[in-house]
Parts: structure tokens; sequence; C-alpha cells
């Protein structure tokens, strides 16, 4: 094979991140002191330092309560995802840390692998996927790639070996070959916020970068507002966290998405950004 064509090929490759066609380097944090109503919310207003799943460990909104899930919703295993101890810092997959820079309260407790693979659209895939495994509907995991809108499917890549670590292999490969677009063409669109399930993503395609959050928690008041947690991973690829919210400090870490914009520490979103499974 001639060197030119080798080059292209692992360009190529490499560009393909679920963050983004751009490679590794994420774009800086807006600062929060760039924002007025920039809020603390590493408190125990909100954070019981406790709890060790993401229900026991986010306290909620004066007001609102948790939906009852039953043990084989996808909602019950967002709920309950385990976490690292509060004062845990992100770390990416080559052993480095994130710091914290109030940019998220919680880390999900769940390995990521030794490549840089576990970016965001990955992360939620990977959380749907590791859904369906626990439940054991194998014939449900299946993701399209970017290349051709085409699904492959785990028992497909599996044949008959249903082990964690032939699963893993099957997710690091769907991770090299999909990301936010792949993923944000294959969801449903939901019609309006306020229709909003746990499980759901805001995800934006991006042009060169694109994004994407998972809601790993859900409440409502009597009023039926909705509110939201929202988690993510980045690029380089690094663990799941539980982002805080800048924008309003009586929501603590949960947000109010029916508005106009989603601020996240690290990305804006709007409305017509959310995608469903169902």
């Amino acid at each position: 094979m001639r060197l030119t064509a080798l080059f292209f090929i692992l360009l190529s490759f490499q560009t393909l991140g679920s963050c983004g066609q751009s490679g590794t380097t994420a774009p800086k944090p807006r600062s929060s002191s760039s924002l007025k109503d920039s809020a603390h919310h590493d408190d125990a207003k909100f954070i019981n330092p406790n709890g060790m799943t993401i229900e026991s460990r986010i306290r909620l909104p004066s007001g609102f309560e948790r939906p009852a899930y039953t043990k084989t919703e996808f909602g019950h295993y967002l709920e309950n995802l385990p976490l690292h101890p509060a004062d845990h810092e992100v770390y990416y997959f080559n052993g480095t840390s994130k710091p914290r820079n109030n940019i998220y309260n919680s880390v999900v407790k769940l390995s990521i692998g030794k490549r840089d693979l576990h970016q965001c659209a990955d992360a939620v895939m990977r959380l749907r996927a590791d859904y369906l495994y626990q439940q054991k509907r194998y014939r449900d995991i299946k993701f399209n790639f970017l290349s051709d809108g085409k699904p492959r499917r785990y028992t497909d890549y599996a044949k008959g070996d249903y082990s964690y670590t032939t699963y893993w292999k099957y997710l690091e490969y769907i991770f090299a070959y999909a990301n936010t677009a792949s993923l944000h063409d294959e969801l449903s669109n939901v019609a309006q916020t306020q229709d909003v399930k746990i499980g759901d993503t805001f995800i934006q395609k991006g042009s060169p970068i694109g994004h994407a959050v998972i809601v790993v928690d859900l409440a409502k008041n009597k009023a039926g507002k909705t509110i939201v947690l929202l988690a993510q991973s980045y690029m380089p690829a690094q663990e799941i966290q539980i982002l805080n919210n800048w924008n309003d400090s009586k929501l603590g870490p949960w947000y109010d998405i029916d508005q106009d914009n989603i601020k996240t520490p690290e990305w804006t979103f709007y409305p017509k950004n959310l995608k469903t499974w169902l």
C-alpha cells in the first residue's frame, strides 16, 4: 500500500470522533465567572456525599418527586448507576484527571477502557447498551455506523458468545465507527421538551464538532413542571460525569429544559436537539 493512501486511511479513522471530527482536543469550557447566576452545587442542599447512586446522591429541589420505575425499565437502571465517592475527579482514558472547575458534581463508576473511544455519543450508546445487556435483551443491542447508516447488531458480532469480554469488544467496535452524526440520525425526534423521558438525549451533529448529553434522572412537581439531570462524556475519552447547572441556583444540578436554550457548562443545546430511543 502506498504511504499516501495509508496516511489518508489513518486520518479518516482518527477523525471519526464521537464528539466531532476535529481530533481529540476538547474545546475549553465557558468560565463560570462569566455567568451571573453561576451557582456552587457541591453542598449539602443537593449533594448527599454518602449516596453511591444517582438517586441517593442527588437530592431534589423542594416540591419535586421522582417517578417510580420498575426494575426492568431504563429509568431504574439510570437512577441506580453506581457513583464514585463524591470527591472523585473524572479520569481520562490515559489515566490523567479532568479538573472539576464546577463542571460536574459526581462521576459514574464504570470502566471506560484504555483507548480514546469512550467520548460523548459513545457514552450515550454505552449506557443504553449496558441496560439492554443487563436485561439480556441482546437482540435489541444495535447501533448504526456513520459510513452507511446501517445497524451493526450485537448478536451478529457475538455469534453466541455473550461474555462481558466479547460485549466490550463489540462496544469499542461501535465506538470506532459511530459518532454524534450517526446517533443523531438514528434516534427519533421529541416533539417538545415537555415530553422528555429519562434516557432521552440532547444531541447535535456538529460541523465539525458535535456533542451529546443524556438525561439520567427526571423529576416532576404537582404543577407538571419537569426537571432533569444531565450526564456526559467528552473528548478525549473520559468517565461519565453528572453535570452541574450554572443557570439556576434554586435547582442545583437539575435543569429546567423548557427553555429557548439549554446551557450546560461545556455546550449549549436547543429544544430541537432532544432525541429519544423509543
